[in-house]
């Protein structure tokens, strides 16, 4: 499968060389208004290739996106010392307005897979933009916080993170969720793994993970200015479960009909990933705090969302 993808920066290096190391393009084309930089980062990603998946990697133009599955839209501009979130999602709203159409044109039957953020706000714009289905406008959403919660989880029970099934839900940002009511190891409820392997999750614990998982990108960002393997990582396996149809379930965002007794929303929730993109839902069981917590997440993005006109 033809994948493309947009935008400047680190993000979209790391996409392309987590595609071209793990599978799921047959070819990778990088578009940048800096075609010289585009042309660098595919020459340098091309050469892993031989240590990763048969892939080929270019860059090129909107109209090379022609025949594309799946196009990663990573534009956007950086926030201004003093500028309003708010003012920074209108100007994001202007690239989305240019970047969206050109892909359109070229690739008309891609997924578009957005890791821009205020990445649930700018899933919304792109699908409003777009014209898709919604199902087909997929944000990255909280997939990087969800690996951040069961590597966390796997440290402390002294597991595989690939062995822990919990979800963090709602918005990537401040207001997330971390669902600890239905969090698994095994095939046991978290609480009951952790009492059996002697590893109790007490509120000391839950809280220093709440903490690393809900204030990771701010210590990674004060650390190196930004975060890009972890969502390239992200991206490349939400790629491969379209790619191979799989029918994972993912932590992505898209504009939901309702959620949280919140009408046309775009946030997280574990969601069925194939071919088609999004092609199921599936809301988890939550306790009192958990359900007001998503309530008052998804009232949250609503409100940002509607003050921005794509």
């Amino acid at each position: 499968m033809k994948v493309g993808i947009v935008g400047t920066g680190m993000v979209r290096s790391s996409a392309g060389f987590a595609l071209a190391l793990t599978g799921g393009a047959t070819e990778i084309v990088l578009i940048d208004m800096n075609a010289d930089r585009a042309m660098a980062e595919a020459e340098d990603i091309s050469h892993a290739v031989p240590f990763g998946r048969p892939v080929t990697v270019r860059a090129g133009r909107y109209a090379d996106l022609a025949g594309a599955g799946v196009v990663i839209i990573a534009a956007g501009v950086s926030q201004k010392p003093g500028e309003t979130r708010l003012a920074l999602l209108s100007r994001n709203a202007e690239v989305f307005r240019s970047v969206v159409g050109e892909v359109m044109k070229a690739a008309p039957d891609a997924i578009l897979l957005i890791a821009t953020n205020p990445v649930d706000i700018m899933t919304d714009i792109a699908t409003r933009l777009s014209g898709l289905p919604p199902r087909r406008v997929i944000g990255s959403g909280t997939i990087l916080d969800t690996a951040r919660f069961r590597s966390l989880l796997g440290r402390h029970l002294g597991i595989s993170p690939q062995s822990v099934h919990a979800y963090v839900l709602g918005e990537h940002g401040d207001s997330e969720v971390l669902a600890w009511s239905n969090a698994r190891a095994g095939s046991l409820p978290v609480r009951d793994f952790a009492a059996q392997v002697g590893a109790a999750i007490t509120d000391e614990v839950r809280a220093r993970i709440d903490d690393g998982v809900r204030r990771a990108a701010y210590r990674i960002i004060a650390g190196k200015g930004a975060t890009w393997y972890g969502i390239g990582a992200g991206l490349a396996r939400i790629v491969r479960a379209i790619a191979g149809d799989e029918g994972a379930v993912l932590s992505v965002s898209i504009r939901s009909a309702e959620v949280a007794g919140v009408r046309e929303v775009a946030l997280s929730v574990p969601r069925v990933v194939g071919r088609a993109g999004v092609v199921a839902d599936l809301m988890p069981d939550l306790d009192t705090a958990e359900a007001e917590a998503l309530a008052a997440s998804a009232r949250l993005l609503k409100e940002a969302a509607s003050a921005v006109d794509p």
